[in-house]
């Protein structure tokens, strides 16, 4: 798995930028895209520096969708349906990972769904019956993210698609986040809509590095 082409399109951002840097740490090769590839490659020697991995590289989203064997999608929901339009002509048969929260400022710690009803909706749309939509990732900050070490919280994954969420399920365990099947992809919305939850208690607890959210009841390992 590790010889996998793992692009991170919006790898700029936060989030992009947390999660390339966990894939990097656990050896993956990354490619960071970006609609700048000048912001995307000094993102990767960011990542590279930091991690001292020689596997990171960096380009616009459209090469590093191209060119991946599975895409990361981590972009604000305002750039979500642009971003995956851009894309969806090289993702053909490939695992697609959306991680848009649908998030409208600036009451961000509330929850305000799309008319299609979530995100995946959206990025099912976008993307049409030949892209192996996977979601995750709704409920754990850039901050935890870009830190080394466990995260102290789990990540969900959705999809209808059962055997590309399980790998996605076993890369993300490989990054120090413990990952749980969360089943088919209309149960994404309840993650999407979590987010604002989260933000709200962010706000209300003064969480400086983002509260997450762990089920019990399930072994480690």
């Amino acid at each position: 798995m590790k010889d996998l082409v793992l692009a991170v399109v919006g790898g700029t951002g936060a989030l992009g930028g947390g999660l390339a840097l966990r894939l990097a740490r656990a050896g993956f090769k990354v490619s960071i895209g970006s609609r700048d590839a000048g912001r995307a490659a000094d993102a990767a020697k960011e990542v590279a520096d930091a991690t001292g991995s020689d596997r990171i590289s960096g380009t616009d989203n459209f090469s590093a969708a191209k060119d991946a064997d599975i895409v990361f999608v981590t972009v604000p929901f305002a750039s979500q349906s642009a971003t995956l339009g851009d894309i969806a002509s090289v993702v053909k048969g490939k695992i697609v990972v959306d991680t848009t929260v649908p998030l409208v400022p600036p009451k961000v710690a509330r929850v305000q769904l799309p008319a299609e009803g979530s995100a995946a909706a959206i990025a099912a749309k976008a993307l049409g019956d030949d892209v192996r939509l996977v979601t995750g990732f709704h409920n754990v900050s850039s901050h935890k993210l870009s830190g080394e070490g466990e995260t102290g919280c789990d990540v969900l994954i959705f999809g209808d698609d059962v055997e590309a969420r399980e790998q996605i399920v076993e890369i993300t365990n490989q990054l120090g986040v413990r990952a749980l099947h969360g089943g088919p992809l209309d149960n994404s919305v309840a993650a999407e809509a979590m987010t604002s939850l989260l933000i709200a208690i962010n706000k209300r607890y003064k969480v400086k590095d983002g509260a997450g959210i762990m089920i019990t009841g399930i072994p480690a390992g």
